[in-house]
């Protein structure tokens, strides 16, 4: 009883989901089952490019013939860079065809990691570093600098179909926080590249949008002259010299 009244709320939830596509993209990465949309269902024909099956072929050699399975995150990625930055049903299909498994053990990992885009991105998908460290030197602010300038909410594309904004949580530089990340798909499958871009400013953000709207390139990597890489602002201030060996120990007998 209670299963079937579940399974006839989850139905009545999709249908207001279908009804409303803006409802639908907002909380599209929050959803783990898939809704079928014109642009996004089974029925429609995906394979892989002449160019990524090199690329299919020389990820499934480095694994044994009997594991290819292991390959389903490699081929995830290398499926959302062809697609323009994200993944539809019919190309995860086509992965689970590739590795030989259930579908479904393609979309428990599709739907597991954010690093995979289940609905469309912009060209420059805009990603703001959302964990601890970057929060407290101001995140919450970059991010709504950049949506306040490009006019749409979070996981939204700007209607030209250059650039969306989304939250990853640690990238890993929290020494340069506040950083954001750019994957840019702009130029197909061969010359997508992904940057970070660390000490960032609400300011400096807008700045890099406009940038990219050019077709500038811009260097990745701290936005803090004053900073080289992770170092301090303003340079070193201790350990300029050589360090003293220890005294316990004959380093020229070693």
């Amino acid at each position: 009883m209670l299963a079937r009244l579940a399974t006839k709320r989850l139905h009545e939830i999709r249908q207001v989901l279908r009804q409303s596509p803006q409802v639908s993209r907002s909380f599209s990465t929050a959803l783990n089952y898939h809704i079928d949309s014109p642009d996004n269902n089974p029925d429609l024909p995906w394979e892989f490019s002449d160019a990524s099956k090199n690329e299919v072929k020389e990820i499934l050699s480095r694994y044994p013939s009997n594991y290819k399975q292991s390959a389903v995150i490699p081929l995830l990625d290398l499926a959302q860079r062809q697609h323009g930055g994200w993944i539809p049903v019919s190309a995860m299909n086509a992965v689970a065809k590739v590795i030989e498994v259930a579908p479904i053990r393609v979309y428990e990992v599709a739907t597991f990691y954010s690093m995979f885009n289940r609905t469309k991105v912009g060209k420059y998908h805009l990603l703001v570093c959302g964990t601890t460290p970057c929060m407290i030197r101001g995140s919450r602010e970059i991010e709504s600098a950049l949506l306040k300038h490009l006019g749409v909410k979070r996981n939204e594309v700007t209607k030209d179909g250059l650039f969306s904004v989304g939250e990853m949580e640690c990238m890993g530089c929290c020494v340069n926080a506040p950083m954001i990340t750019v994957a840019d798909y702009s130029n197909g499958l061969e010359g997508y590249t992904y940057n970070y871009y660390e000490d960032v400013t609400p300011k400096r953000v807008v700045e890099i949008v406009e940038m990219l709207r050019r077709g500038e390139k811009l260097p990745p990597g701290t936005q803090n002259p004053k900073r080289i890489k992770c170092g301090p602002e303003g340079g070193n201030t201790t350990l300029l010299s050589e360090p003293k060996p220890p005294p316990c120990r004959d380093l020229d007998a070693c």
